[in-house]
Parts: structure tokens; sequence; C-alpha cells
């Protein structure tokens, strides 16, 4: 029934705010707009930074359980000259798989990188990338990630070591981080972004493992988030859970870090099932209310840098740990993105030590500071 009260919500939802975005360029600032959607769950070229990450637990039919992720990121090209060439690169697009076998606690990965004139594709060949300013609908060879009609995501990463071919079905309501939608990131005003989650997705599918193709169903967590500027020149890197509880609840928290581990800037939501219809039903995160204590940590043997790979988290939503279900879950995406984070998927567990919900816990800035 809920499903069908979302399928019928209106095209296009308006949130108040500030004012509208404006054009943006090196040193703009990001000012907070009214929401449009389905217009916002595409992509905003006029902007530094932007990603849709997919994560998610999934099950195969014998009890196998393997997390997921998937991210397509665009980056704006700012160049010294104006580009006045129609071939000319205005973007990067990248996109990450990662599929991570809990039983064996192995982590394989995959990466793509293409230049992107900024264009949407015409009735030509078939543009090799890009990303639909309409809805969410980026393509970056083989690989896509794309919205339907009805809202939910289909999804399709072939490769030679692992594939992942989904299908993510919404449940609830997407849900507006923040103030309606504009999440500030660090203690200047720069430091903020557009922020909009879809958790509680319901997958199925098939992934592939080393030739082995598997069915699955699971729990999936959709982030879209664009910006001009997040980190501040203290920040290294953050920390960040985004986590589907088995009641229906779902858990955000995260914290922008100093090279000491003293956290800078921290934030998070937490929206119960009860208010799962409304985008704006998240409590957010008081001043100080959360808080990130390292209890675990393992060092890579690639890069060796030291993760924190269980924490207590303290959050609108109490006191719960977060248990990495495997340690190796780091990704060296120097190839792409330039950059080395860990990603993995988690257990949220109460104060009694019971699993309570999946998700993943996100970590960058330990091998070295993050560059967006």
């Amino acid at each position: 029934m809920l499903r069908r009260a979302l399928l019928a919500m209106p095209a296009v939802l308006l949130w108040p705010a500030a004012q509208a975005e404006p054009g943006h360029g090196p040193g703009d600032v990001l000012k907070p707009r009214p929401l449009v959607f389905p217009r916002d769950h595409g992509s905003h070229n006029s902007t530094r930074t932007e990603w849709w990450y997919l994560t998610g637990r999934a099950l195969t039919p014998q009890g196998r359980e393997l997390g997921f992720q998937l991210t397509f990121f665009r980056s704006r090209v700012d160049p010294a000259l104006p580009l006045r060439s129609r071939l000319a690169a205005r973007h990067l697009l990248f996109a990450h798989a990662a599929i991570t076998d809990v039983a064996s606690g192995r982590l394989l990965h995959d990466e793509r990188i293409a230049r992107w004139n900024g264009e949407p594709p015409g009735d030509g060949p078939a543009t090799p990338a890009f990303a639909s300013e309409l809805d969410t609908h980026v393509v970056l060879g083989d690989w896509f990630i794309r919205r339907e009609a009805d809202g939910r995501y289909r999804s399709r990463l072939p490769g030679r070591e692992l594939s992942i071919d989904i299908e993510a079905v919404p449940r609830q309501a997407w849900l507006l981080q923040g103030d309606a939608g504009f999440s500030r990131k660090g203690p200047d005003a720069s430091q903020a972004s557009f922020y909009v989650t879809q958790p509680q997705l319901a997958v199925q599918g098939r992934l592939t493992l080393q030739g082995q193709t598997m069915p699955v169903q699971g729990t999936a967590w959709l982030d879209h988030e664009w910006s001009e500027a997040i980190l501040h020149p203290e920040a290294v890197g953050w920390d960040w859970i985004g986590m589907n509880l088995d009641n229906g609840d779902s858990l955000t928290a995260f914290q922008l870090r100093r090279a000491d581990g003293s956290a800078l800037w921290t934030g998070g939501s937490v929206r119960r099932a009860a208010d799962g219809s409304n985008p704006r039903g998240a409590r957010n995160a008081q001043p100080g209310e959360v808080r990130f204590e390292p209890r675990r940590f393992w060092t890579s043997p690639l890069t060796r840098a030291r993760y924190p790979v269980e924490w207590t988290v303290m959050s609108p939503a109490g006191r719960h740990t977060v248990v990495a279900l495997a340690d190796a879950q780091e990704l060296d995406s120097r190839a792409s993105t330039g950059t080395v984070y860990w990603e993995g998927l988690s257990a949220l567990r109460d104060e009694a030590g019971r699993a309570v919900g999946h998700g993943y816990l996100e970590m960058t800035g330990y091998a070295q500071r993050l560059r967006l």
C-alpha cells in the first residue's frame, strides 16, 4: 500500500529554501534552493562534483552473504582557457564497482573513467559516456545506472572478475538530508552539498564473482550528492555510515576528520519507518550529538593505511556499534579518481550486541588526504 502511495506522488515536489541555485564556476559557493523532482535526481553539470552511490547487502538462495557497491561520479573540468570545441572535455565521468564475499573476506572491484563534453546523446551512434540532467541516467560504455518512471533503479556493470546486474525498488520515499536537502559539511558556508537519500530499497538481480553468477535478493541504500566544495582546509577525509535497520528505520551519521583524528564537523539523521512516506520526516542530528569512537583497527597490506573497522557511533538513533563484516574492503582507485578509500559492508549492533541492521561504512583520508 505504501509503494502504491509513493508511485502516486507528484513528479515535482517543491521544498522551501533560501534561493535558486546560480551558475557555478571556480570559487562559487553553493546556495540553498528548492529541489525539484525528477529533475534533481539528474545531473547538475554546473557544479564541480557529483555522485550517485548505491550500496547494499544481498543473499543468495543458499544464504551466501554478499555486499555490493556501485558509484558513478561526475567531475567538472575547469580549464585555464575557455573551451570552444564541442569535442573538448567539460566533465570527467568515473564509476566504481565492488562486491564483498563475507564468507571468504574477499573484495573484488573494478573501475571505469571517460571524458564527456557535457552534451546529451544525439540521434547517431550511442554516446560512450553521459549523465542526463532530466533524471538519474549515467552511462560509461556498457556500465549504467538509470531511474525508471516508476521510481525503480536499474543498474548493470559487467566486468571480467565481477558483474553487477540489479534492480532496486523503493519501499519508502526519498529522504532529504540536512535542511530540505541542503547539507552542511563544515564550519564555512562554502562547505555544503545537496544531499538526497533513497534508503530501504528492495533489491533483486544477479551478482557475478569470477565467473560464478548468483541470483540475489536484499536491501540497498542510494545517495545522490552534488557540491562545489566539501572539505574544509583542516579536513583530511570523513567517516560515514548509511544503515538500513531491520525495523524499517534508516540511519545516517558522518564526521569530517582532521589529521589527528578529531572531528571537525559532524552530522546525520534518523528516519523512523512510520515516517517513511515523508521526504522531510527525518530528525537531524544536533551539534555534538554524533560521535565516532574507534574500537578496532585493520592495517592494509597494500597501502599500510590503518583503518578503524569497528566503531562505537552515537547518533540521533542512540548508541550503536558498527562492525565491518570483512576487514579487507579497501578500494585502490588511483587509476580513476586518484584516491584510496575503505568502503565496506558492515553490521549495526545495539548495546546488547544484537544485529539490528546492515549498511555501508565509508572511510576516506587514511591512506592520504582526500582530494575531490
